[in-house]
């Protein structure tokens, strides 16, 4: 960054104040073209002299301030907010005002899934958006949500994790469950997200803030800021009142959920989150739990209709193993005809489904559990092709500490990849552009392992 050429690479924003400032230069020069006249040979009116130096002095002035406020805009959230990486690469800046020009995308779910795709989502493009659920009521999130009167806040924290730049003590703490006394099995983290709910006006305020500390490549947003339950009628007829009660009670009566449903049925989606989808170039459903975490989502009144008038690509990205007593013997198309009868619209384009075998040692830990892996059948192909949806498969997963998920890069990559050359392949600026910033995703996230392995 001590280079004088690094402010002038493409993207920085610095080129185009530092030409209008020459320009007030030029301007003011003629303004003195009779002090001047050996050295400049311009003619014009005595009245326009002063008229070229008040302009000149005028676009000089509003160039120095623009530089000004440029600058510090990059240097603050590397140098200013404690809760960021301490060291950052000397291009720092340069790589965030590319990400900045990166596709658009909308992320609609919740739960870890939502978030490790987004861990892989942000190399690629700054211009996410994480629209998430608020229909948890288990866990850390109840707790708050039942004693503070506020919205769940576990869904939203991972995914604000997710996209932040911190340091990893730093994600650590905001991470850690105390284990004794009256805050036992609470996270700190939904107790940071509680403390700036209390001293903000709203809570969709308290998260943008929280997007502010943590300097979130996008933004993080609730679906609704409406208080909401989340019920699921089972095929044997009985009602379940609450997300975290669904899967367990399903399991207890030994019957699969026939769908989900929100009370107050009358909820606004937020604002924010509507413009979001309709301005999208892509909207990804999933990963993550399909009664409890995506269809949440899309039965808010609203959110359905939206996502069908984008302009966007449409993808959902099916979970890699089946969830006991919410998708017991699930296929990839009973993920998606669960979604299309839910929502009665057409919000899915591509499905992204992975197709390796589970390692034995990894599906044996599953197994205990219940969970198998999603797979896909012939009756898919068929669903796909009659709702026009084109199912891209491959090898989508990564094993880490016995866990298998989703391999967050390589799916990030094949998605946007196909979203730059469907939307823009005819743009060929832009094309080129947006295939550039992915080429740098890629090398950046090589720069990243290196470093961690050091």
């Amino acid at each position: 960054m001590n280079n004088v050429f690094f402010w002038l690479k493409r993207g920085i924003k610095t080129k185009r104040w530092i030409f209008v400032g020459v320009i007030g230069i030029i301007l003011i020069l003629i303004g003195f073209n009779n002090l001047l006249n050996d050295l400049i040979y311009i003619e014009i009116r005595k009245e326009y002299e002063l008229l070229f130096i008040l302009t000149g002095v005028a676009l000089i002035l509003m160039a120095v301030l623009k530089l000004i406020r440029n600058l510090e805009e990059n240097i603050k959230s590397s140098s200013s907010n404690i809760f960021l990486k301490a060291s950052r690469s000397p291009n720092y800046i340069y790589d965030r005002r590319v990400l900045e020009r990166g596709l658009k995308v909308v992320v609609i779910g919740g739960g870890t899934g939502l978030s490790v795709l987004l861990r892989g989502l942000k190399r690629f493009t700054s211009n996410i958006t994480a629209i998430v659920t608020v229909a948890d009521d288990g866990g850390g999130s109840g707790i708050l949500r039942e004693d503070l009167g506020m919205l769940p806040p576990g869904d939203i924290r991972n995914c604000i994790l997710a996209l932040a730049d911190t340091e990893p003590i730093m994600e650590k703490l905001l991470q850690y469950r105390f284990e004794e006394g009256i805050y036992k099995d609470q996270n700190f983290g939904n107790l940071l997200i509680a403390a700036m709910n209390g001293i903000s006006d709203s809570f969709e305020d308290a998260i943008k803030r929280i997007n502010d500390i943590f300097a979130v490549a996008g933004k993080v947003l609730p679906v609704t800021v409406e208080d909401i339950t989340l019920y699921a009628k089972l095929e044997n007829g009985v009602i379940i009142k609450g997300e975290s009660q669904i899967p367990i009670k399903s399991r207890e009566w030994d019957s699969p959920i026939e769908n989900v449903f929100i009370k107050p049925k009358k909820v606004k989606p937020l604002v924010e989150a509507k413009e979001s989808i309709m301005d999208a170039d892509v909207i990804i459903l999933g990963p993550g739990s399909l009664y409890t975490s995506i269809l949440p989502n899309l039965i808010v009144e609203d959110v359905t209709k939206i996502i069908k008038k984008s302009q966007a690509t449409k993808v959902y990205v099916s979970n890699v193993m089946t969830q006991p007593g919410e998708t017991d013997k699930y296929s990839v198309g009973d993920h998606v005809n669960s979604i299309l009868k839910h929502t009665n619209a057409r919000v899915i384009e591509y499905v992204y489904a992975n197709n390796k075998k589970i390692p034995e040692e990894a599906f044996y830990k599953y197994q205990e559990e219940g969970a198998k892996p999603v797979e896909i059948r012939e009756e898919d192909e068929v669903l796909f092709k009659n709702n026009e949806i084109k199912l891209i498969q491959d090898n989508f997963i990564e094993v880490k500490k016995g866990y298998v998920r989703h391999d967050a890069l390589k799916l990030s990559e094949f998605i946007l990849q196909m979203v730059i050359n469907q939307r823009y392949s005819q743009d060929k600026m832009r094309f080129r552009e947006l295939n550039s910033i992915m080429k740098k995703g890629k090398k950046f996230e090589k720069i990243e392992e290196q470093a961690s392995e050091a």
